[in-house]
């Protein structure tokens, strides 16, 4: 199995639209950073996933150790950001779980791989845990609120031959 880190998108959004289990089934095991853990928990509210991270023993918190790149992280970055990012550096991650562009970005030049939300719908669709890609991302659209371009919701239909 591959060591993964996630930040909040993926497991809020795959949480929204009940597909949470997909990242056991993909990954088996999960880091999320605290600041993470912190973003679902934000305002006194429980967003979607909190509930599903704080039973899951397959996730793993921690606490990044290099504040010195976190603190220039954030410069450009959310905490949450900042914090799975040197957290997947420190762990020598194969993959990290991110949708925001600009973190996705600042995690390429650092080395990682990030994939985001679609990528996990894609991949889950070619290894078979599920077998349509399609209403997946329509319910990322309509109940997650996420934000989908239609040119990249069509070239992923294309691509999973839907």
């Amino acid at each position: 199995m591959s060591l993964v880190v996630s930040d909040t998108s993926p497991l809020t959004n795959l949480a929204a639209i009940g597909q949470f289990v997909l990242l056991r089934q993909l990954y088996g095991s999960l880091h999320i950073a605290e600041a993470v853990w912190a973003e679902l928990n934000a305002a006194g509210q429980h967003w979607p996933g909190r509930n599903e991270v704080a039973d899951a023993q397959w996730i793993q918190r921690q606490i990044p150790k290099n504040r010195f790149l976190i603190m220039a992280l954030c410069q450009d970055l959310d905490l949450g950001e900042a914090e799975s990012i040197a957290l997947a550096l420190e762990l020598k991650a194969d993959l990290i779980l991110m949708d925001e562009r600009d973190g996705r970005h600042r995690a390429i030049q650092l080395g990682l791989k990030p994939v985001g939300v679609v990528g996990v719908l894609f991949t889950a669709k070619a290894r078979g845990h599920v077998t349509k890609v399609r209403p997946l991302l329509d319910a990322l659209r309509q109940q997650a609120g996420f934000y989908l371009g239609d040119s990249l919701y069509k070239e992923v239909l294309r691509l999973a031959q839907e």
